[in-house]
């Protein structure tokens, strides 16, 4: 069984400091992690993939300097 932890909106936002529109357009550009389904009305990102996803943006801002 996994240990991968599923996060809730209001923790992507606290770890990745984007607001929830532009998260979903960077999902929409293949540039953001898409969110799963938990149930009819509710959605959560797998944590290793916002983990990657900020790994990858602090990697990109040191090479460009």
């Amino acid at each position: 069984m996994s240990n991968e932890r599923i996060l809730r909106w209001p923790e992507v936002h606290k770890r990745t400091g984007i607001c929830r529109s532009n998260a979903y357009k960077l999902i929409n550009e293949d540039k953001f992690p898409p969110p799963i389904k938990l149930g009819k009305r509710a959605s959560g990102w797998i944590q290793s993939e916002i983990e990657k996803w900020i790994e990858d943006r602090i990697n990109q801002s040191r090479q460009s300097t």
